[in-house]
């Protein structure tokens, strides 16, 4: 790792445990549009109404004005998060402890906190592991608190292509399992009820021609969240948390598989794969 690029890391030491309070009212016309999306009844939620547990990470969106927007459609470096000397941001794992849920019309806050920035050296360069923890608040209690990493890498060089982690198989032994296609459709809409603009979801020339990936890429969020409700159709029990890794890429128009085991009492291993069956992600649910 270079002096250089050690240093630029070293220099945003000030932004470690820097903190960003967001307000959201959770409408239910926000809250209908989630649903509409997941292919729920919009009109099942009414004012007060329990939603799913894991749905806190659809709201509390940054309101960032347009021309403070990056070319690669997210806020710019040092708008909301570390200005990281890196260009190309990807969403890699999430530990989420879940107390209780959020309620339509009622009022909550997300505190979002910068917990570390960690340099690295990969296997394509230099890279950096942002650390942030989101703590949803509502009526004065905690709702979840939610620590996820997003790795920063080097730009692909003109004409390259991205490297990918070598596909490793998926396991075979899930007690269910379930199918989607990830439709453009579909990935388009839950950006938009995520206010997310990154371009790599949407924008396949951008996608190729800047990023060096072969289309667009699937939303990670995405990803969790239809592996969330894979899982819980598959049980009875409260999601209580969960953890996450993303390990591979899965592209928009592909179809994706939805597997999970029970590991007991209290706890689910719920993994994604491709059509290929390579391990695409993974998560372990805590159940109450």
């Amino acid at each position: 790792m270079d002096t250089e690029f050690q240093k630029a890391i070293e220099a945003l030491a000030p932004w470690v445990g820097r903190k960003r309070i967001t307000e959201d009212e959770i409408g239910r016309s926000h809250v209908r549009r989630i649903a509409a999306m997941l292919d729920l009844d919009p009109d099942a939620f009414t004012p007060g109404s329990a939603l799913p547990p894991h749905w806190f990470t659809m709201f509390f969106p940054e309101a960032v004005p347009q021309s403070k927007i990056g070319p690669d459609g997210h806020p710019a470096p040092g708008v909301v998060l570390p200005p990281i000397p890196l260009p190309r941001r990807m969403g890699a794992g999430r530990r989420v402890d879940i107390r209780g849920r959020l309620r339509v019309g009622q009022p909550a806050t997300k505190t979002a906190e910068v917990v570390s920035i960690t340099p690295k050296l990969g296997r394509t360069g230099h890279i950096a592991v942002l650390t942030m923890r989101h703590t949803i608040e509502t009526g004065g209690a905690v709702v979840a608190v939610d620590e996820f990493d997003a790795v920063y890498r080097e730009a692909v060089p003109p004409g390259e292509k991205t490297t990918a982690t070598p596909p490793q198989p998926a396991p075979t032994d899930g007690e269910w399992r379930s199918s989607l296609e990830l439709t453009p459709a579909l990935v388009f809409r839950y950006s938009a009820v995520t206010w997310n603009a990154h371009r790599i979801h949407y924008d396949a020339d951008y996608s190729r021609t800047v990023e060096g990936y072969p289309t667009t890429v699937q939303n990670g969020g995405l990803t969790m969240q239809l592996m969330l409700d894979a899982a819980l159709a598959n049980t009875e029990a409260e999601l209580t948390g969960f953890t996450a890794r993303l390990t591979r890429p899965l592209w928009v128009g592909d179809g994706v598989t939805f597997s999970g085991k029970r590991d007991g009492d209290g706890a689910m291993t719920v993994w994604a794969s491709d059509a290929e069956g390579a391990l695409c992600a993974q998560m372990t649910l805590a159940l109450g």
